[in-house]
């Protein structure tokens, strides 16, 4: 398979003022499926096109097992790229579509049709094969698509947002097939998204991009759990994690933090960790599923009820999301009561607090 090492990439179109890749560095490991994240514009479209040879670097490296494939033409550093429009021939059959590339590399006819039917039978177009794309589902084009590269067995698969020109119930089993798809071939690949969905299921490791330049890189969860700044705060997460202003102190051993009026003592185990921030403003982190109407068995020390008044109410079916006069944001049992104007308890769970550095925007803890 293959080991990918962006080193040091940049990005500067000569109108632009300023890059539209900045010094992005990550490495992929053989057989990982690395997940590129962050809003549109981002330029994490324009890395995945550096790597595969579509467009010129204005400085640093790609490297592919460790040889620098900054001159070498695209069509030979065997890298297959999955794209959202499909690029489907129109008057070919899926077979012809699925066999094009390998005609062009004068596979011989036999290898041609082996690889062709074991890719079809994967991914289920066995009995699609004589149609042409105008006769399949979004769903079916787009496993076509990757069929077309998974024949060619390369070193690398690219995505570039595969999913999106798909409705939100058939994306969800194309991406489980697609998972599927490459936990089975095991080809190193890097896949380009806007979507935290798809970044948080499919991906082995992801890379948080944001103008132009690298944020955070880690496991999901890990991201998820323990975002670098408040943009990665903000970013993941539906809804998104509460931010608020406030002030941290200390007393009686313990960092405390006011915010809203309220004084919120955290975990004794943070206090070393901030002293040096005490006395300073801090912007304090929320999760939504960190606050709830009836608190969590066990943990009863970091649990902490703060009075609220509900602004606003969202029924989502299996949740139910409160806008509260805290400012902060609530995802409560879909069996709540609770409406507009209602006086409630809400209970904290004070060791799933953040902060972060109103200045940096960086993690505190």
């Amino acid at each position: 398979m293959a080991v990918i090492t962006v080193d040091k990439l940049c990005k500067r179109y000569e109108s632009a003022a300023t890059p539209a890749v900045n010094d992005v560095s990550f490495t992929v490991s053989d057989r990982e499926f690395m997940v590129l994240l962050g809003p549109s514009g981002c330029g994490k479209s324009t890395v995945l096109r550096m790597i595969a040879g579509l467009e010129p670097i204005t400085s640093g490296t790609v490297s592919i097992d460790g040889r620098v494939v900054n001159q070498v033409p695209a069509k030979v550093r065997d890298i297959a790229m999955v794209f959202q429009s499909y690029a489907l021939y129109p008057h070919m059959t899926v077979y012809d579509n699925l066999a094009f590339g390998l005609r062009r590399r004068n596979v011989e006819k036999a290898d041609i049709d082996q690889r062709v039917r074991v890719a079809a039978a994967k991914l289920e177009l066995g009995e699609l094969l004589t149609r042409k794309p105008h006769a399949l589902s979004g769903g079916q084009r787009q496993r076509v698509a990757l069929g077309r590269a998974i024949v060619r067995e390369p070193k690398v698969f690219l995505f570039d947002e595969p999913l999106s020109n798909l409705d939100a119930a058939l994306r969800v089993t194309t991406r489980n097939e697609l998972i599927k798809q490459q936990r089975e071939i095991g080809t190193t690949s890097i896949y380009v998204t806007h979507d935290q969905v798809e970044a948080m299921t499919m991906g082995d490791r992801m890379c948080i991009m944001n103008k132009g330049e690298v944020v955070q890189i880690g496991r999901p969860l890990e991201v998820y759990r323990n975002p670098a700044d408040t943009f990665v705060a903000r970013f993941l997460g539906n809804p998104p994690m509460n931010l608020l202003g406030g002030r941290l102190d200390a007393k009686d051993g313990r960092a405390v933090v006011h915010v809203a009026g309220v004084a919120v003592a955290l975990p004794r185990r943070t206090a070393p960790s901030l002293a040096r921030h005490v006395g300073h403003d801090v912007i304090i982190g929320i999760r939504p599923e960190d606050l709830y109407e009836i608190p969590p068995v066990g943990g009863a020390d970091e649990i902490m009820r703060l009075s609220a008044r509900v602004v606003a109410v969202e029924p989502l079916g299996a949740e139910t999301l409160l806008l509260v006069a805290l400012a902060v944001s609530s995802a409560i049992s879909s069996r709540s009561a609770l409406r507009n104007g209602d006086r409630l308890e809400i209970a904290l769970d004070t060791a799933a607090i953040h902060l972060f550095d109103p200045a940096a925007t960086k993690a505190i803890i």
